[in-house]
């Protein structure tokens, strides 16, 4: 079968309509000509973003002509630990205008959001209100709210472009009496591209709410001016932006709220003085007190060399290309039709992509209107070295709306069973769940791009099972 859906997939060159194509097109060549080499699509920037090879080759030659020893000592090879972890942190304000806050090296985003929720004071007089359009990393803090006795509240989200409903946060927002409130959303979906309006941190913050900023899928390729829009809490994962290191995120904590996260626990390098004698112990004051262990030591340099590789670029002129290919994907897939007029894609989310980024969300259909499993369409694109992604991208939420599976369907699914799966939910509800995400970033060419649009045009009037 996959013989013959592919026969005629090698796009036509045109001329670029792209935006700052010249430089980029020589970027690819100079710094990821690792994709080109190895005939790669990579389609999947929101679930990772690509290093550049001088990133790689400017920290391992750090890493060759310098000693590093464990910080939180005095000693020579201690103490330039300290320092390069200390001006990468300083780096990472000043990147994000950031004065007001301080920044807590987690292991990821989602080990920053747990830090809010577990330190964040819910209990009785509690409330952590959300979007339906949430990672399950934030949808999770939920948990430390009800145990603690506090209310939980989900805003949903505009079924026909996945935006906000204004009056409906509005109302929620407006609608509580709790002390304790805390509002989570994402600055852009990760999965329907979709930012969300800044704006919603002061109007929040006027009714007296803490406001947690998911800002994972936004930072890669928008400036965040925490000068400007100043929420309490700030999760961000640095191999988003710029792919290594890995396994390296951070809590930026606005420090006029830094006190009301309690931590409940101390570790190694958390505490200015503990005792085993009596059961006392004094928190570190600033960032350590939420750090730790170890840190990363030997990477957090190397966030340096990727904040100053987007600079190098400039990370406006990487928002405006991104929103060049965006567009520009958009509008050829948007066009495609079977011979009996059916749209071969469903794309979820607003017609006018001005306020989307890079990625986008859809689910393929065959002549039938009927739809194709994302699963099937994976494995074809996998046959073809294109790297896309497909599931639920860990936001129920969105592929709840999607689907248009019902409160009634979920509640009656979660009670009459102990346990399931995405498979068995499908099975038992006849619906599907999940789709195709494609997200285009820093070294995406109009080539990825026109053998993408020729991937989904050979699938024309095709029975695909």
């Amino acid at each position: 079968m996959f013989n013959t859906i592919f026969k005629n997939i090698i796009p036509k060159q045109t001329a670029s309509p792209l935006l700052h194509n010249d430089f980029f097109e020589s970027l690819r060549k100079s710094d990821y000509s690792r994709l080109d080499k190895q005939n790669h699509i990579y389609l999947d920037y929101t679930g990772g973003g690509l290093y550049a090879q001088s990133q790689l080759d400017q920290h391992f030659e750090s890493l060759k002509q310098n000693t590093f020893g464990n910080p939180h000592s005095t000693n020579p090879t201690s103490l330039h630990s300290t320092k390069l972890v200390q001006q990468t942190r300083d780096n990472i304000l000043r990147f994000f205008r950031a004065d007001e806050y301080h920044c807590i090296f987690t292991q990821n985003a989602s080990m920053a959001l747990k830090i809010v929720g577990e330190c964040y004071p819910f209990d009785q007089n509690g409330h952590f209100l959300l979007l339906a359009d949430n990672h399950n990393s934030v949808n999770g803090i939920r948990e430390y709210c009800k145990n603690k006795g506090g209310t939980v509240d989900y805003v949903p989200i505009n079924l026909e472009d996945l935006t906000i409903p204004r009056e409906l946060l509005e109302q929620s927002l407006n609608g509580s009496e709790k002390s304790n409130k805390l509002f989570a959303f994402p600055a852009q979906s990760n999965v329907s591209g979709v930012k969300h309006d800044l704006e919603w941190i002061e109007k929040a913050q006027k009714k007296g709410w803490d406001v947690l900023l998911d800002a994972a899928a936004f930072v890669p390729t928008n400036v965040l001016d925490l000068s400007l829009f100043k929420p309490e809490f700030v999760s961000i994962s640095f191999y988003k932006i710029f792919g290594f290191p890995t396994g390296i995120g951070c809590l930026l904590v606005k420090k006029s709220a830094f006190e009301k996260l309690k931590k409940k626990w101390f570790a190694g390098g958390t505490v200015s003085l503990a005792s085993a004698a009596t059961p006392f112990h004094f928190l570190a004051r600033d960032h350590e007190r939420f750090e730790n262990g170890t840190i990363n030591y030997l990477e957090i340099p190397a966030i340096n060399l990727g904040l100053h590789h987007m600079e190098s670029i400039g990370v406006q002129r990487i928002k405006s290309r991104i929103d060049s290919l965006s567009s520009y994907l958009y509008q050829k897939l948007d066009q495609l039709r079977h011979s009996n007029n059916v749209k071969q894609l469903e794309i979820f989310g607003p017609k006018n992509r001005e306020n989307c980024g890079g990625n986008m969300i859809m689910t393929f259909r065959k002549p039938d209107n009927s739809k194709i499993g994302f699963e099937v369409i994976e494995k074809i694109t996998n046959t073809r070295n294109i790297s896309i992604r497909s599931g639920c991208f860990c936001n129920p939420g969105l592929d709840e709306t999607n689907n248009c599976i019902s409160n009634e369907e979920l509640v009656q699914y979660f009670t009459s069973r102990q346990t399931g799966d995405y498979w068995d939910m499908i099975a038992s509800l006849k619906k599907m769940r999940g789709a195709t995400r494609v997200s285009v970033g820093i070294a995406t060419t109009q080539k990825d791009l026109e053998t993408f649009i020729s991937f989904v045009k050979s699938l024309k009037d095709q029975i695909i099972r």
